[in-house]
């Protein structure tokens, strides 16, 4: 998706055939295989001839067992090329780039870093090696991708990937300034992608709405690619007077407010040239920014939402800042964070104003003129064991999922920095929420949650809260920007799959009705 680095592989999908068209090239490739290839043992001392011929023949099998969609096996072959040649350039790059797409991503750096030590100078390797890198979602990932997208444009200096890599790189590095030049050179001369399609019969053709900023909702590795064909267009870079591509129906994948306003308002313009179906409609997405939330829901009963405010750094960082924040109607302890920004990343807890100065110095845009910051209430999410909870539920076309319990000691919660791992009671807890939501959260929570769902207009969303000891939903995070990603492997976390699939068939499902909704029709020009 184009909340990150684009991949850059020589390697690229083939526009779509018919099915039987690659299955008849495969089979004549296999018979070339089993023509050409010795055993294993004979294969090392082969002629070289012959052997370059099995490298060449088994790259291509990998290639289209991927278009096929049979991924497994891909992987298989690809493997295959590496015992035969393992400085195959297009070969790393594609095994790399195709386990990182199934989820292997330790793997996947191991393969596109090989790729770039054989093959120093070139800026597809580095930029596949930077992507995946970019995935790690922390400073020391993004410092290394930004090592690697230096490096590409030191080769290629107009490559519009590196420097759409370089953009998201110094983003996540709050380096804010240097990142909007790259912005501009990565997308302004290419604001359209299209994903490869695996799929047997002729494809539906759906739009992705997409934000150079980043900001965008994870749901493009939803969209089943043996149905629909999916064309990126990323709207603030996108020339509102071009036909859109052609269309069945329309997917916002822009989802955060704070980070990605002017693509939003961008999507709003260009669908106003299409009459196709929408899920999560940019006008709905833009009334869920946190501040706009603190506004518009405190009107729901059964719902607790902490006051929220927007500050100039300047106004807080000076002595006697606490006096600002007082003044606002705020009492410590207070949550502050930089827009924009999620994973707990530059967000942190004051306790006094004597902390104030020091805790703006972890933040984004000291110094720099006209930023701001976020202010927000702090809700006391304890129960009467002295853990903090954060529960997380999914919202899909007008249905509540359940996805995740996450309990901690301290007050920031994420699942991944929680204590889940090493509390079996904790995992058991989770796994009631799970089995019975209404059970565990009680009817009246359920029931705000839906009040919630309703106000919020998402055909996909989710919703992150704690419970008060009355059983109030305290909100946290409501917004169409979170991730049902399936859980780590691992026998401790099989019960959460299960809640994680069904989440996964129901965006899938609607999807499916939102083609059909279409009836066949079609949108925009394919041109």
């Amino acid at each position: 998706m184009v909340s990150e680095a684009r991949s850059a592989s020589e390697a690229a999908g083939a526009p779509w055939q018919p099915w039987s068209q690659r299955m008849e090239e495969l089979e004549r490739i296999n018979a070339r295989l089993r023509a050409t290839s010795a055993s294993k043992q004979e294969l090392v001392s082969a002629p070289a001839v012959e052997k370059s011929l099995e490298v060449q023949l088994r790259y291509a099998r990998a290639m289209l067992l991927a278009q096929l969609g049979r991924k497994e096996e891909a992987l298989a072959e690809h493997l295959n090329v590496v015992r035969l040649e393992q400085t195959h350039q297009h070969n790393l790059n594609a095994l790399g780039l195709l386990m990182a797409a199934n989820g292997h991503r330790k793997a996947a750096l191991l393969s596109l870093a090989e790729a770039v030590k054989h093959h120093p100078q070139s800026v597809t390797s580095r930029v596949n090696l930077g992507s995946v890198l970019l995935a790690g979602r922390d400073a020391e990932s993004a410092a290394a991708a930004r090592q690697q997208f230096e490096a590409a444009l030191r080769v290629d200096p107009g490559m519009p990937q590196a420097h759409a890599g370089m953009f998201y790189a110094l983003t996540r590095l709050g380096e804010i300034e240097e990142a909007r030049f790259h912005q501009r050179m990565g997308f302004e001369r290419q604001s359209t992608f299209t994903n490869p399609y695996h799929g047997k019969l002729p494809p539906t053709p759906v739009l992705l709405l997409v934000s150079s900023a980043g900001g965008n909702t994870p749901i493009e590795r939803l969209i089943d690619d043996t149905l629909f064909e999916t064309h990126l267009v990323v709207t603030d870079f996108y020339d509102p007077s071009q036909p859109l591509p052609e269309h069945r129906f329309v997917i916002n994948g822009i989802g955060d407010v704070d980070v990605s306003r002017p693509a939003l308002a961008a999507a709003e313009r260009l669908l106003a040239h299409s009459s196709a179906p929408v899920v999560n409609s940019p006008q709905a997405v833009l009334k869920t920014s946190r501040m706009e939330n603190a506004l518009r829901l405190r009107s729901l009963s059964g719902l607790v939402v902490p006051q929220t405010q927007s500050f100039g750094y300047a106004e807080l960082a000076v002595p006697g800042g606490g006096e600002a924040l007082r003044r606002g109607g705020f009492r410590f302890p207070v949550l502050l964070r930089a827009p924009g920004f999620h994973m707990g990343e530059f967000f942190v807890r004051v306790d006094g104003a004597e902390g104030l100065v020091e805790a703006l110095r972890e933040l984004p845009g000291v110094g720099r003129d006209g930023a701001e910051l976020l202010a927000i209430e702090d809700l006391d999410a304890r129960g009467a064991d002295g853990f903090f909870r954060k529960y997380r539920v999914m919202m899909v076309d007008g249905e509540l999922y359940p996805l995740h319990l996450a309990v901690s000691s301290q007050w920031k919660i994420h699942y991944f920095s929680s204590d889940m791992a090493d509390r079996p009671d904790h995992r058991q807890e989770e796994e009631r929420f799970l089995t019975d939501m209404p059970g565990v959260l009680g009817s009246g929570a359920i029931e705000s949650l839906r009040r919630l769902q309703k106000m919020l207009g998402l055909d996909y969303g989710g919703v992150d809260f704690g419970l008060s000891a009355k059983g109030e939903i305290l909100l946290f995070e409501a917004n169409a920007t979170m991730v049902a990603q399936h859980p780590d492997e691992g026998q401790i976390w099989a019960y959460r799959r299960s809640a994680v699939d069904h989440i996964h068939a129901a965006v899938r499902k609607m999807f499916q009705r939102r083609a059909e909704v279409s009836d066949g029709r079609c949108w925009g020009s394919a041109g």
